[in-house]
């Protein structure tokens, strides 16, 4: 009988607890300034150079877009808001290709990314993160995650999550 009354006893506990989270938590904001991030790349930082393929198997460094925007997306052929924002981006990279570089960082190039990239007929650069290491240097936990870095490299802005157009011009302003 006492063991009952404890059990009942733990159990309302844990349904007020989850009744409170649900009602008293933060809604998670759809973008961040790195500045809020309390690990990993921050606002005003240089952003960690690092040298991935392309699909064509060239090596590009990032260090190599100095002088350009460049807006460095982590993304993943299985992700379905990286999916979703894939038509935005090309359509950005159209229009504002002379002004800023977008370089895609593909984090599951296991799957046919080659494939995934000719379906969605996409012509900004996708690049391999074969070993995982770029997205651990960037601390990237959730994809899609994209960061806006200035002409001398530093990173001004993250913004976790799948991204309009409309967004990205916000973003690049």
């Amino acid at each position: 009988m006492v063991k009952k009354a404890i059990g009942a006893g733990i159990l309302a506990g844990l349904v007020l607890f989850a009744i409170f989270q649900q009602f008293y938590s933060a809604d998670e904001p759809l973008a961040i300034e790195a500045t809020n991030a309390t690990t990993g790349i921050n606002a005003g930082m240089v952003a960690p150079n690092f040298t991935l393929k392309n699909l064509a198997g060239e090596e590009i460094n990032l260090k190599d877009y100095r002088g350009k925007k460049v807006m460095l997306n982590f993304w993943a052929t299985w992700c379905p808001p990286c999916k979703e924002e894939m038509p935005a981006m090309e359509k950005f990279y159209k229009e504002n290709s002379k002004e800023v570089e977008i370089l895609a960082v593909n984090l599951d190039p296991q799957n046919n990314v080659k494939g995934f990239v000719e379906e969605n007929e996409l012509t900004f650069p996708i690049l391999l993160d074969e070993e995982g290491s770029t997205q651990q240097t960037y601390s990237v936990i959730s994809i899609p995650t994209t960061l806006i870095i200035d002409e001398q490299g530093l990173i001004l802005k993250k913004h976790i999550g799948s991204m309009t157009i409309e967004k990205m011009e916000e973003l690049m302003k």
